[in-house]
């Protein structure tokens, strides 16, 4: 079973996502559920089958949450010994050598990635270009729009 790295803030978040599926979500669409049962057929019943659809949904979310705490290897950057480089975890500051743009990003796991927030997968083009880079270095991202160059001007551990 492979370890999948996620930040402590990450586990917290999958865990409470987790409590609110098994005991608020998973009560209310069983609730819907007896309630289209009630109803009569069943065939000709779509709020029977919507629930029961969203049903499936809440469980898979439930058993792939469980998954994830299984295979957790929780990383708090704010413990790891300083290096000056990007890891896991760390939060970057980048300027963007074409327009000069400045973008800060967290280096998170799968289930914390969230461009909104700006914080993206270690294994995505731009999570796997950072990691292992130093403050100063020149970074060559290929985008589904072409190679960005960045530069970092900053690394924290936040």
């Amino acid at each position: 079973m492979e370890k999948e790295p996620i930040t402590l803030q990450g586990l917290v978040k999958i865990k409470k996502e987790l409590e609110e599926l098994k005991n608020i979500r998973r009560p209310k669409i069983i609730e819907a559920i007896s309630e289209a049962r009630g109803h009569g057929d069943l065939k000709e019943n779509a709020e029977y089958h919507a629930a029961k659809e969203e049903q499936s949904k809440i469980e898979g979310r439930i058993v792939e949450i469980n998954d994830l705490i299984a295979r957790a290897n929780v990383i708090d950057v704010t413990k790891l010994e300083k290096k000056d480089n990007v890891i896991f975890g760390s939060t970057v500051s980048l300027v963007d050598l074409d327009n000069r743009e400045k973008k800060t990003y967290k280096i998170v796991g799968k289930d914390e990635a969230d461009l909104t927030k700006n914080y993206i997968y270690f294994r995505s083009p731009i999570g796997k270009a950072l990691i292992g880079k130093n403050k100063k270095d020149l970074v060559t991202v290929s985008t589904p729009s072409g190679e960005k160059n960045f530069e970092i001007t900053e690394i924290k551990y936040i």
